[in-house]
């Protein structure tokens, strides 16, 4: 018997997403994915996340009931390991037989068939034991995150999370505030849209689109059911996808009091931010920078053509910008470690390390003084990541106010109480959104990914 189609991408997307460090997101939305049936495509997002996001209480299960070391076993091996055992214990209208049978013929798919004998035992095993009381909890497993924790061990530990990141976040934010990153971190987010056009709510209403407002913007939705990648609104740009953290921030760039200003995104891809500060200032010339080609290609169809006379896209390095111009107004979103998009993107708390961040923030600080040197008098910069670590937010803007008598911080509550004030700012508590002058979103506090924003400006 075949491999369903959804069990077979989902194990071809996380062995690239171990092998190749792909990001599962960018898989599922990738061509090959999309000549799924929408039946099939659901199953695959749903077992590529959720082995994603429960895979060290997935390890750690199928090492007790493992006659081998798992690192000793090929990454094929432990990856339909974990693939059935997620549909064992998350899963339950999937037959644990159908499980158990796929992964073993998945693993004689990849060419390990001396391994299937082993990995049937083992599965075998593990649905044996979960028939046992020890594994019939009151609590379904598939919602396994407590209400309350004793320390960031236990938070690791039961909400699958490496123990180094829950120590980092219990020091900064508090265990209670760590348990509701977690917690959000192991749940499908929403969908969030940007409406660009004034019919474009009640077009997608009209093509069966249910849509709830939008918890930060007043321009924002929320997408209930339906699927908005299929409508004509969305193939038109009438509407785009971006999590409110992210539109909020462009929000907060502003709209530019001056005729045909000029605009720089440093490192703009995918483009959200980008087309979002473009809407808000039509008479604006927008200079975005991408510096992998690829991606600037990608950006490049989301922008769509009826941005193209207004954003030029240049291929380049943000910390070495061969530009001319000085602008007005420039958005500095810096590739960060994206800690605050974990319930998107899960395996990255699998790759990062704790060294990794002096390295992010000295190329962050390099990003940041590249680009203030492209700002006019009097403008303004916005400094932002999708990262929950200080390293990567205000250390890095204050060490670049230390080394520029030049700028001066704005405090984030004057912006947000300015968007308030415009009609634009939805959410009831504006300082809710704010640690001291920054910008900060925290996910479970706040219903989006976690950013942080500056804003400078130099004299």
């Amino acid at each position: 018997m075949p491999v369903s189609p959804a069990r077979a991408a989902a194990f071809d997307i996380l062995l690239r997403v171990e092998s190749e460090s792909s990001y599962a997101s960018e898989l599922l939305h990738s061509s090959a994915s999309q000549k799924l049936s929408h039946a099939d495509h659901a199953l695959a997002t749903e077992l590529v996340m959720g082995v994603l996001r429960w895979r060290s209480r997935l390890d750690t299960e199928i090492a007790a009931a493992s006659s081998q070391p798992l690192k000793k076993l090929d990454l094929e091996v432990i990856i339909a390991l974990r693939l059935a055992l997620y549909q064992f214990r998350w899963l339950d209208r999937i037959p644990e037989r159908a499980a158990l049978h796929e992964s073993v013929e998945l693993v004689k798919r990849a060419r390990k068939r001396s391994a299937a004998p082993y990995v049937n035992a083992v599965l075998r095993k593990l649905a044996a034991q979960a028939k046992s009381a020890e594994h019939a909890p009151e609590v379904p497993l598939c919602n396994p995150v407590p209400s309350v924790v004793n320390s960031f061990e236990e938070l690791a530990e039961v909400c699958a999370h490496p123990v180094w990141l829950t120590e980092r976040w219990t020091e900064f934010y508090g265990l209670a505030v760590a348990l509701k990153i977690c917690e959000y971190d192991q749940s499908p987010p929403s969908t969030a849209l940007r409406l660009r056009k004034p019919d474009a709510e009640r077009n997608l209403v009209d093509e069966g689109i249910t849509l709830h407002p939008g918890a930060l913007l007043s321009s924002s939705r929320r997408v209930q059911s339906g699927d908005i990648r299929h409508t004509q609104a969305f193939r038109r740009h009438e509407v785009v996808i971006q999590d409110e953290a992210s539109q909020l921030v462009a929000a907060l760039s502003g709209r530019i009091n001056k005729d045909a200003p000029r605009i720089l995104d440093c490192c703009a891809a995918p483009g959200g931010k980008t087309l979002a500060i473009a809407d808000r200032n039509p008479s604006a010339s927008v200079t975005a920078v991408e510096i992998h080609p690829h991606r600037a290609r990608l950006m490049q169809r989301l922008l769509g053509t009826d941005t193209s006379s207004q954003i030029k896209t240049v291929v380049a390095d943000a910390r070495t910008l061969p530009l001319a111009n000085n602008y007005d107004a420039i958005l500095t979103d810096v590739p960060c470690s994206g800690t605050g998009t974990l319930a998107r993107n899960p395996e990255i708390k699998w790759r990062l390390k704790p060294e990794d961040f002096a390295e992010l923030h000295e190329r962050q600080l390099a990003i940041l003084r590249s680009a203030v040197s492209h700002l006019a008098p009097g403008g303004r910069l916005a400094y932002s990541t999708c990262s929950l670590e200080k390293e990567e937010n205000e250390d890095v803007v204050e060490a670049a106010l230390a080394e520029n008598s030049a700028l001066r911080l704005l405090d984030a509550r004057a912006e947000l109480a300015r968007l308030k004030a415009e009609g634009e700012l939805a959410c009831p508590d504006p300082d809710s959104l704010t640690r001291g002058p920054y910008l900060r979103t925290i996910p479970g506090v706040h219903p989006c990914d976690g950013f942080f924003a500056a804003i400078v400006e130099k004299s």
